[in-house]
């Protein structure tokens, strides 16, 4: 693993990393994020119950729309033009939760590993949002990174045990 910090010059100061001299090359990022709710709340955001609508069908475009605005929200990240952003949902009964994975995809000189951790986290903090009415007990959590490839620095899996 890399251990040079990149988002600083040799005197410490921050800096937005220069990609300039880096090729363009296929980008995929894929993170997940969870969020656990009561078990009458999952049954109504299921039933489509919630008041304020889709539940899900909103989460989904809030997580979509902060992907493309992740440059806005943290700093030191480049102004991107993704290709594509998915945002899929597995509902666990047994649990009483909805793990979100954000999928996104580009072809340019810099990756999208922070641009799915906002689309997952956007979408998790849309359904306690759609949600805190009835439900102010749900517990966002694991969000993180599940997997990176291409670039410089290559593929990456968090179930890789390699990996440190």
């Amino acid at each position: 693993m890399n251990s040079k910090f990149t988002h600083f010059d040799n005197s410490g100061n921050a800096r937005m990393v220069d990609v300039s001299e880096k090729n363009k090359t296929e980008r995929v990022a894929i993170a997940v994020s969870k969020i656990k709710v009561s078990k009458e709340t999952l049954e109504l955001i299921k039933e489509g119950k919630i008041g304020k609508g889709d539940v899900l069908g909103v989460a989904r475009v809030a997580g979509i729309m902060a992907s493309k605005q992740t440059s806005n929200l943290i700093p030191m990240c480049h102004p991107l033009m993704i290709s594509s952003c998915n945002i899929d949902f597995e509902i666990n009964d047994e649990e009483n939760s909805i793990e979100i994975k954000a999928t996104v995809k580009i072809v340019d000189k810099t990756g999208v590993e922070m641009e799915a951790l906002t689309a997952a986290t956007i979408s998790a903090l849309t359904i306690y949002d759609m949600c805190k009415a009835i439900d102010k007990r749900m517990v966002i959590e694991c969000t993180h990174l599940l997997k990176k490839t291409g670039g410089k620095s290559g593929e990456f899996n968090f179930y890789d045990s390699s990996i440190k």
